[in-house]
């Protein structure tokens, strides 16, 4: 547009926007470092940190460099324009297993626990858990699901493959891991919120290649679940751009769960309602995974509003803890089955009566109860004068039916479940990728 600008970023993020400003073929591009964070600051510790502040790459205060960037003519190294060139480098590379492991570190390929090396022979091997050809196009993914800040990457069936042997999964595995990498959903966000993200299988498929479903149910106590998780992850980094702290990954403080992220089965034969992949629409025994994303789980013991005694109202507890949940990724329980029962024998005989009494329908202040809100969000007649209870009502957390789920899964021996802020994404069939 012809007006001179000069951004203003964090500078811990300087990594990330140096790459992305070479990416787009602005090498010299002039960005303003500052220190940050700066939400939840006072106007003078604004002021003092960061307008008056110090450039924590350069040392030199700020605003003296915005007015330099502002008025000194562009340099030769600015005014170099250049881009990242990217390829897939060779076919195979050949050394010693010693060599190989320490190449895969060095160049962020692995999740950094050790690796089953990915040889042409141990790749076919998996690929014959697919009949589906090799140079298949699966799908592409970003470390923002978006192409935007960070492009696509694309990959085929047998670069899910490598990936599959390096996590140690089964070929039996394998079409769970080509539906999952189909959707191009990403295991790790570039967010620095740190977020998770979990899958839950349905359907023959649990038992044919050994989910659990029962005890330590989301723990790493099945070859499957864990490799399964981990797999994810190494498709997310190797051929989504994942997982590249200071680049790609964001997180302030990071999660334990990104490693092998949250992979369950549920116990639908001992579960009081229909499996969760029916209530979204598949014929019950058919093979699905189901894709969750949020901040992650807690065991319900952690939640101010949990409470134990020799009498319990779980509905009551359940919905005071989904209360406390936010609208970004609502709630999802993952109830053992004592607890499901405890809560139909409640009176919950199906799930979707309970998922109704813990978030209902959102009800706008002014708006008679029961009444539904217009396409707009809002009610069609103005809020009544007066001291009248549906004007004073505060809107509820989670209005949307979508952001609440309800899993069982889990072993028998005690009454124990979790929740945490997840949200559901989609479900995709296992079967259409054996």
């Amino acid at each position: 547009m012809g007006i001179p600008s000069v951004p203003i970023v964090i500078s811990d993020f300087y990594q990330q926007e140096t790459e992305k400003a070479l990416n787009e073929g602005l090498p010299g591009l002039r960005t303003q470092w500052i220190r940050g964070p700066v939400w939840a600051k006072t106007r003078e510790e604004l002021r003092r940190d960061v307008i008056g502040g110090r450039n924590p790459i350069t040392n030199q205060p700020v605003m003296q460099e915005i007015v330099e960037k502002f008025t000194k003519p562009l340099t030769a190294e600015e005014k170099r324009s250049g881009e990242i060139v990217r390829d897939k480098g060779p076919a195979t590379f050949t050394d010693t297993e010693e060599n190989l492991r320490k190449m895969f570190e060095e160049k962020r390929w692995t999740d950094f626990l050790p690796i089953v090396l990915p040889t042409p022979e141990r790749v076919d091997e998996m690929l014959k858990g697919t009949s589906h050809e090799p140079d298949e196009i699966v799908g592409k993914m970003s470390p923002t699901n978006t192409g935007t800040y960070f492009e696509y990457w694309t990959y085929t069936v047998k670069d899910v493959a490598v990936n599959a042997v390096m996590a140690g999964a089964k070929p039996e595995y394998f079409p769970l891991l080509l539906a999952v990498a189909a959707t191009g959903k990403e295991s790790m966000s570039v967010s620095d919120n740190s977020f998770v993200a979990a899958l839950v299988v349905n359907g023959a498929i649990r038992d044919e290649i050994g989910i659990n479903y029962k005890v330590g149910a989301m723990g790493p106590y099945s070859h499957a679940n864990t490799t399964i998780g981990r797999a994810w992850t190494l498709i997310s980094i190797n051929l989504g751009n994942c997982g590249k702290v200071g680049t790609t990954y964001m997180g302030v403080v990071g999660n334990p769960m990104n490693l092998i992220n949250i992979v369950i089965g549920e116990n639908e034969e001992e579960s009081p309602w229909q499996p969760f992949s029916v209530r979204k629409g598949f014929k019950k025994n058919e093979n699905v995974v189901s894709l969750f994303e949020g901040w992650g789980v807690l065991s319900a013991a952690n939640w101010r509003a949990a409470s134990w005694g020799k009498e319990m109202d779980y509905p009551k507890i359940i919905k005071d803890i989904f209360d406390q949940q936010g609208m970004l990724f609502g709630a999802c329980a993952m109830l053992s089955p004592p607890i499901a029962n405890f809560v139909k024998n409640a009176g919950y005989d199906t799930v979707e009566k309970f998922e109704q009494y813990l978030s209902p329908p959102m009800q706008f202040p002014g708006m008679p109860p029961g009444a539904k809100p217009n396409a707009g969000g809002a009610p069609k007649d103005p809020a009544p004068k007066g001291d009248g209870a549906a004007a004073k009502g505060p809107m509820p957390k989670m209005p949307a039916m979508s952001n609440t789920a309800i899993l069982v899964t889990g072993g028998t021996n005690n009454n124990y479940y979790s929740i945490g802020g997840m949200r559901y994404l989609q479900s995709v069939q296992i079967d259409n990728w054996r």
